[in-house]
């Protein structure tokens, strides 16, 4: 008796838990209720985490996400900037103005990012990486 108690407290609170990794309705609860846009990179990437605890916890996150419509961004919003503003933010030297990108990011998308702090890391590509994925350099 006292194992079967156990057994069946164990399998709620797995239940639970599995039902609580949805990570759209948890952090954007405000989204439920939608049935379609863009989906959500964030959110995607976030429920695809928990595919690395295991493939049902990520299946009933993105399961959740989808039926609660958490993952769909809100109306009006994408998660991207046009190229043509992106070609703004470069200077004559080739090199991106971090400021007027970070204010480019911020207008477009609502989000700041900390392009200026000190710990990022900027990595550099050359013309041979664009070349082995089949981009064309244009700047």
């Amino acid at each position: 008796m006292h194992m079967r108690f156990r057994l069946i407290g164990g399998v709620l609170a797995v239940t639970l838990l599995t039902q609580l990794s949805a990570c759209g309705t948890l952090f954007f609860p405000d989204r439920r209720g939608q049935i379609e846009g863009k989906i959500d990179p964030v959110v995607a990437g976030l429920n695809a985490v928990g595919l690395l605890f295991g493939v049902i916890p990520g299946l009933i996150a993105f399961g959740i996400d989808f039926a609660t419509g958490a993952i769909y961004l809100p109306e009006g919003q994408s998660a991207q900037v046009d190229p043509q503003q992106l070609q703004k933010t470069i200077g004559a030297d080739g090199k991106i103005d971090n400021a007027q990108l970070k204010a480019l990011i911020e207008r477009e998308t609502g989000h700041s990012l900390p392009l200026d702090d000190p710990r990022l890391i900027l990595h550099t590509g050359s013309v041979e990486q664009l070349a082995a994925y089949g981009l064309h350099p244009a700047a």
